[in-house]
């Protein structure tokens, strides 16, 4: 949740922005005109009367001014609209769902194009979604949400459309001069950090020629806290059910006895966590923003518009997991002494000497972005001739991880009889080894070899790896669209023709990092404890919440500089080949798409609307890695043993679109729309690349066979206009989709190489499992009361499942909005409340993964010193809300975090 929803009177930031939102939920596609607002009354009538007059049914959020936004992420601003949600995993929403739909089946467009995006975070894969983290607010003139398509749009949208406009100079004054400073406080992390932003602006008196340019910076030192586990077993491997190792047998060994032997073989295949600790992670964030804009209108008849916006951002990172490792095959599964099962679920246990684990990854982690747009409009009498050129790109992931691991021994107890309220707790029983990081070593390795002379009858211990991973993602398109006006029922008729060229790749290489002996612990690198604050909000014990850490940039110069290495090893090089984990993750997906449309608007007194036909072909190349050289033990290494396999597909898409509004009655309006519509699968998804996990025997893959998600539309909406600037308004609407691409988990046999044998992984891959069916309804509700107040409400109810009864990703059955304003003279204030219900995320490791249900409160004040000066005070995410993902139940949490508030200050001048 976010302050961003909160919206300021005068020239007081971004109120105004969020505040048009919910009244605008239909707003026209065709008719946005760009209007000056001055304050929360302003915007919201503004957003009221492009509602009244839309032809598709949208909804519209403007901008009071750029430059004055105390917020830094443009997705939190538009979640005040009904059906749109975004995922909070790093506590601010990144990726966008509309209307109970995957953020991949979802379009962002800029300027009405392509611009292109990049994740950081390692364990993305590129798709479809578009990471709002890269966009400044600063920048934004409106944001128009497409819930029902055009033909003239387009396409690749299930769910909704977000079309992203930037300020254009012809539309402001001769000279404009504005900027803010905002001063960012976060109550977890305890530190600030200042936001700085300006735009200038100058066109002739003539009105002919102008040019605008921007520049933001946005830095925020972010801490998460959090318990986390990674995957699940069966009870059954505790008594040597695991086929890798039937060995690993709790009862055989004689640790679990009485009451555990008689509950673990009653309770076979009762479900538990893998592993369960704490989680303590810190990031640098820093983005900064650059925009040029120029515009040439040398008379009534001509425009020309160009467009650059250059983006800056790096995402350094580390992450520090000190967990119980009470699933691990050959150190943990036979050392079981206590359990107890509620409901098939393994809700506590305990544990005789078994593994400990401190996982250190030190990350350096960037994004970048550039997009040239270049736009023609000429208008003769009765007709008119645009044309679009551009070119957008992105790079992003991961440059840099340098990974080191440690090891522990110990006895210990894990509980989640308390979950969800305790997520989770975990108990040392001989000395409180989580604050001891002395305790945790490098793995030496293990044989009969002496390590100090030579590897020779001596096996590595795994100390880690070193692991690139980035990304790109590009697109360069052209189109032309001509269009011709007439006198009659239809007004209007446009053709149009667009092409497409899109590539997107992921490259990783990396090395293991192999410990020889070594006895280094964590203590090397400047143990300290957590700080006092850490997991307040938890219910967990003292030893967790006093655990230590360690300098994270401290062992990665460790890792990088080699010094564990023994005299006679060489110092690694990461590479392509080395690892076939790594090979695997390597590809590259390019599309060529060609559409044409005719659309054709009409009105009469009482109906208006538009409907057309969309044609598109698209055209994939998938390309990856195939291993040619399998051995006994596994792919070669070298280049020679790998071949780049490209797979082809094409296919052709018809997509027909209606959108009538009819006017029942001075004040109350009809609207239908129904549409064909398609989305294309995730690049990652269409990909071959691979993955496995060693220890837990689970991985997951691309699929370069999927076919592209086809969907039948049909919306119906009503908007009663019931008092001046007022209005209640629903809709429902319902979606058909077939080929739903979901994740299912089957058994594949693949070399192991912590086992060094070929050993059979349970495999989550992406496949068209079949058709689902999406159908609910909104509602909205908007007034302005006497002495100044006034209200925004909505709620969303979406009802969605496959058709062999799977879950929805990221569709929450109900979505609630509040928010109540005050506007009075100088003064303006606002308070939004928003809480959705559970949702379902995809299948991690052969889990449902899902969030439970997620509360946020944000709060704005600000006051208008004079006409150009303003002061806004705001806190976001005031009830510091817990993200809780889980795996299947509640009682099996697998990531349960806070990030803390977030307290801003923004001084906002005008010249």
């Amino acid at each position: 949740m976010s302050i961003r929803h909160a919206l300021l009177a005068g020239s007081v930031s971004a109120l105004a922005l969020v505040a048009g939102a919910a009244a605008a939920q239909d707003a026209p596609a065709t008719t946005v005109d760009e209007v000056v607002v001055t304050g929360i009354r302003a915007s919201l009538q503004q957003s009221i009367d492009t509602k009244r007059n839309a032809n598709a049914i949208i909804d519209v959020v403007t901008a009071e001014d750029v430059g004055k936004f105390p917020s830094s992420n443009v997705a939190e601003a538009i979640t005040i609209i009904p059906g749109v949600t975004v995922d909070r995993a790093f506590g601010q929403g990144e990726k966008v769902s509309i209307l109970g739909t995957d953020p991949a089946l979802n379009r962002t467009l800029l300027n009405g194009q392509t611009v292109a995006s990049a994740d950081w975070f390692i364990l993305d894969q590129p798709g479809r979604t578009f990471n709002y983290a890269l966009l400044a607010p600063q920048i934004v003139g409106k944001v128009e949400v497409y819930k029902s398509p055009e033909a003239r749009i387009d396409e690749g949208s299930i769910g909704g459309t977000v079309d992203v406009s930037t300020r254009r100079p012809l539309d402001l004054g001769r000279h404009t001069l504005s900027g803010a400073v905002t001063y960012l406080y976060n109550d977890r992390s305890e530190s600030g950090d200042a936001q700085l932003s300006v735009l200038g602006g100058w066109r002739n008196e003539d009105r002919t020629f102008g040019v605008l340019v921007s520049a933001q910076r946005a830095a925020d030192d972010l801490r998460r806290d959090g318990l986390e586990a990674y995957g699940t077993i069966p009870a059954s491997y505790y008594a040597g059910g695991n086929a890798e190792n039937p060995g690993g047998n709790s009862i055989a060994n004689g640790n679990c006895t009485g009451a555990c032997a008689t509950t673990l073989l009653a309770n076979p295949n009762a479900k538990g966590l893998n592993a369960f600790g704490t989680h303590f992670f810190e990031q640098s964030r820093e983005r900064n923003s650059y925009t040029v804009a120029a515009q040439w209108r040398p008379n009534d008849s001509l425009d020309l518009n160009f467009d650059w916006l250059r983006i800056d951002a790096t995402y350094d990172n580390i992450n520090q997991a000190l967990f119980a490792f009470q699933g691990n095959t050959w150190n943990s599964l036979g050392a079981l002494t206590g359990l107890q099962v509620d409901n098939n679920v393994i809700t506590k246990a305990s544990f005789k000497n078994a593994l400990s684990v401190l996982d250190i990854q030190y990350r350096e982690a960037a994004m970048t972005s550039d997009s040239y747009h270049f736009d023609a409009k000429y208008r003769g009498d009765g007709w008119d001739l645009s044309g679009d050129i551009g070119y957008t790109k992105a790079d992003g992931g991961t440059q840099r991880q340098l990974f080191g691991e440690f090891l522990n021994w110990a006895d210990y107890t894990v509980d989640f009889t308390g979950a969800p309220g305790s997520p989770g707790v975990l108990t040392y029983a001989n000395g409180n080894v989580l604050n001891d990081a002395s305790k945790f070593s490098f793995d030496g390795g293990w044989g009969a070899g002496d390590p100090s002379v030579g590897p020779t009858g001596y096996n590595a211990g795994w100390g880690g790896n070193i692991v690139s991973k980035p990304t790109m993602d590009e697109e360069t398109y052209a189109q032309a669209d001509l269009g011709f006006d007439r006198d009659g029922f239809f007004n209007r008729f446009q053709f149009g023709y667009k092409y497409r060229k899109h590539e997107t790749d992921q490259k990783m290489s990396g090395v293991t990092v192999q410990i020889y002996g070594a006895p280094d612990s964590a203590a090397m690198f400047s143990p300290s404890r957590v700080p006092g604050n850490y997991l307040d909000g938890f219910n967990v014990n003292d030893q967790m919440k006093g655990r230590f850490r360690i300098d994270g940039k401290a062992l990665a110069d460790y890792i990088e500089a080699g010094e564990y290495l023994r005299p006679w090893q060489a110092k690694p090089v990461p590479t392509v080949f080395g690892n076939a984990e790594f090979t695997a993750q390597n590809w590259n997906v390019q599309e060529t798409i060609n559409a044409v449309y005719g659309q054709a608007d009409f009105e009469s007194d009482r109906v208006r609307g538009n409907v057309g036909l969309r044609y598109v072909r698209t055209e994939s190349e998938s390309g990856g890695y195939v291993c040619v050289n399998q051995t006994a033990t596994g792919c070669g290494t070298t280049a020679a043993d790998w071949e780049w396999s490209v797979r082809s597909k094409e296919y052709d898409d018809f997509l027909p679109s209606l959108n009538v509004a009819i006017n029942a009655s001075d004040d109350l309006i009809i609207r239908l729309a129904a549409a064909k519509v398609v989305s294309r699968p995730n690049y990652a998804d269409m990909s071959n690349y691979f993955w496995l996990s060693d220890q837990i025997l689970t991985g997951g893959g691309g699929n370069p066979d999927l076919d592209p998600y086809k969907s039948t539309n049909l919306n119906a909406a009503a908007e009663w206009y019931f008092a001046p600037d007022a209005i209640l308004s629903g809709e429902i609407f319902y979606k058909k989709i077939d080929n739903y691409i979901l994740q299912k988990t089957a058994p594949e046999e693949h070399f192991n190489q912590a086992q060094n044998a070929v050993t059979t992984y349970q495999i989550s891959r992406p496949t068209n499992a079949g058709s689902a069916d999406l159908k609910g309804a909104t509602f909205a509700y908007q007034q302005n009361y006497a002495y100044g107040l006034g209200l925004l409400a909505n709620y969303t109810y979406v009802d969605g499942s496959a058709d062999n009864g799977q879950d929805l990703p990221f569709n929450s059955k109900h979505q609630v909005n509040i928010s109540p304003f005050f506007e009075q003279g100088p003064f303006s204030a606002r308070v939004t409340y928003t809480w959705r219900s559970k949702y379902f995320t995809g299948v991690d490791r052969g889990d449902n993964m899902y969030v439970r249900a997620y509360t946020g409160l944000d709060a704005t004040a600000g006051y208008a010193f004079t006409d150009r000066v303003s002061l806004t005070v705001s806190g976001q995410n005031l009830l510091d809300s817990e993200y809780y993902a889980y795996a299947n139940t509640v009682s099996l949490p697998r990531g349960v975090y806070r990030t803390g508030r977030k307290l801003m200050a923004t001084l906002s001048v005008e010249f």
